[in-house]
């Protein structure tokens, strides 16, 4: 069914959902899984400094997310591979799904008002829009 399955983690409580469920999925379907986190630069840096002053801060989030996703990943005996990478999360999260040839990604649903949906849309919306694989939300 599916043989590459790729989770995105942001550290969120909608991300955790989905880092459980692919876990799940991942134990019954007897294959590794993947996760990756988007490093998001904010704003323009001025100087290399401040470049890997935000590096430094968003790893530090990032390895906490990271050893717990490991730690739930051998509590279910599934192989977890974590990697993070800088940009935009959508762009980001798309770019890598193509490159690593993923047929699937999990992602959390993350609840806003509809208005702020309306407006500016989700992370998880555009993915399912541009993920070049089946996406599953899980809320």
């Amino acid at each position: 069914m599916f043989d590459r399955i790729l989770v995105a983690n942001d550290g969120s409580p909608g991300a955790e959902k989905a880092l459980l469920a692919a876990l799940e999925l991942a134990k019954c379907l007897g294959v590794g899984l993947s996760m990756v986190s988007v490093e998001e630069m904010q704003r323009f840096p001025a100087t290399i400094d401040e470049v890997e002053e935000e590096q430094a801060a968003a790893a530090s989030v990032f390895d906490k997310v990271h050893a717990k996703a490991k730690a739930d990943a051998e509590a279910k005996g599934v192989a977890l591979i974590t990697h993070i990478v800088a940009g935009h999360p959508v762009s980001a999260i798309a770019d890598f799904v193509q490159k690593g040839g993923y047929d699937l990604l999990v992602v959390g649903f993350m609840g806003h008002s509809r208005l702020y949906n309306r407006l500016i849309g989700s992370t998880t919306d555009r993915l399912v829009e541009i993920a070049p694989c089946k996406v599953m939300v899980v809320k």
